[in-house]
């Protein structure tokens, strides 16, 4: 391993730990004994004697979210509730129970927490107070099923989605138009009980309606809307008959829309947003500095395509003038449309596109990583790629071209080496593309 592959996955890492859950939630939850109330990023709730907590948990980073919640706040009060997250992340829990769930496609463990959550909704009232947990795969964890409809067919619709191209607000806008609970919904189940969301953000601009579907927000999108998204990107002959029907009937104003803002059923609500792309990235570059790199921070909202964010991430090196070496940081969501019938992620066919442009170029490493640890449907984070990799793929007579075309970027570097492999982080900010230049001669 070289010195640069070594250092930029250390600054990969050491972001991905600067939005762990266990420092996220310790930094915005404390018991105030004194007054027995819980303060939550600045503001105090009373725990009255017949007050019930109730905590409910969504997404990547929940198990860790409601494991660390739980160690502050069982010492004082009792806790209730349920949480769901992605299989294999789930964490032992002393007083709340946990499940695991389909993601990206939901299941029928999703289908279960669903019910779950509404099932606590419908118990709770004040002076009770909910606490929900809400990460990234939030939308897939919990998943419902529209009248008439079947599981079968919201799993193929989800699959349709995520091969669209289309990114996570188009998408989320779908789901909540398919849903009991998103898009405002579970607050309106819960009213007037207050209810405190602290919100990790797996969303660019961090739009609280969009995270997880937004199950606390006030939804400006509509049924009109998602119809459009089903247009424009050529779903309406992918989604089922009683699907399509059933936004057709929400268009018509025949099934209510989701809760819009001004809604009285927010009034009880307190959303807090904890973790951000943007504290992740200011880890890495403190990381970057210490590892003696220039830092440029680029920016915490990349999106489009990846072979155009390659492009563009590239275009930025190309000019760079700065000292050296140098450390460019950047942050986001890509989104890719999937061709091929290979297998790899965004941050995998990302890796590779700048792979290919930096095959002669030995002064540049590159990686692209999600910070939940996983990229698509693999057990990879992402990848490291240099010009050391390709010309090992050229000994071994690889074309990168073909393994790009055809989504197999996983592949690809499972033959050369480069594969970021974190196992489950327990947190989910988007992810973050590092490019080191070390040499003299920034022309690529």
């Amino acid at each position: 391993m070289s010195q640069a592959t070594a250092d930029i996955q250390n600054i990969f890492l050491h972001a991905v730990a600067a939005v762990h859950p266990w420092q996220l939630i310790q930094q915005n939850v404390q018991v105030i004994a004194a007054s027995r109330s819980i303060r939550i990023s600045g503001d105090d709730y009373p725990i009255l004697p017949n007050t019930r907590i109730w905590v409910l948990g969504a997404g990547k980073a929940a198990a860790a979210m409601a494991q660390e919640l739980e160690n502050i706040l069982i010492p004082y009060f009792p806790l209730q509730g349920v949480i769901v997250t992605k299989y294999g992340h789930a964490l032992p829990l002393q007083q709340l129970s946990l499940l695991e769930a389909g993601h990206p496609v939901p299941d029928e463990q999703s289908v279960t927490a669903t019910v779950k959550f509404l099932d606590i909704a419908a118990q709770v009232k004040p002076p009770d107070l909910v606490i929900l947990l809400l990460s990234g795969g939030a939308s897939s964890l919990l998943a419902d099923v529209p009248p008439g409809s079947s599981l079968t067919e919201v799993q193929q619709l989800f699959q349709a989605l995520l091969k669209s191209g289309a990114d996570i607000g188009a998408m989320n806008t779908v789901r909540k138009h398919l849903s009991a609970i998103k898009g405002g919904n579970l607050a309106k189940k819960i009213y007037p009980v207050t209810l405190c969301t602290l919100i990790l953000s797996d969303v660019v601009g961090n739009d609280l309606s969009i995270i997880g579907s937004g199950p606390t927000v006030p939804d400006p999108t509509t049924f009109a809307d998602t119809l459009h998204i089903l247009q424009e990107y050529h779903l309406t002959k992918k989604i089922s008959t009683p699907l399509l029907r059933y936004v057709e009937k929400g268009v018509a104003g025949n099934i209510p829309d989701t809760p819009k803002p001004g809604n009285e059923d927010f009034e009880h609500v307190h959303n807090y947003l904890t973790g951000t792309n943007r504290i992740a990235l200011e880890a890495g570059a403190q990381q970057a500095k210490a590892l003696g790199y220039h830092v440029r921070l680029l920016s915490d909202t990349i999106t489009g395509e990846v072979h155009a964010v390659a492009d563009q991430l590239l275009e930025i090196a190309r000019h760079y003038e700065g000292p050296l070496p140098a450390c460019l940081l950047a942050g986001g969501e890509t989104t890719l449309t999937v061709m091929g019938t290979g297998l790899g992620g965004r941050n995998q066919q990302l890796a590779l596109a700048a792979g290919i442009a930096l095959a002669d170029q030995p002064a540049y490493t590159f990686l692209s990583g999600g910070t939940d640890g996983s990229d698509g449907p693999t057990a990879a984070a992402g990848a490291i790629v240099d010009a050391s990799t390709m010309q090992k793929a050229r000994h071994m007579q690889l074309d990168p071209l073909h393994f790009l075309h055809n989504n197999d970027a996983w592949h690809f570097f499972s033959k050369v080496g480069g594969l970021i492999v974190t196992g489950p982080t327990q947190t989910n900010v988007m992810d973050l593309m590092v490019l080191l230049i070390t040499g003299n001669d920034p022309k690529i």
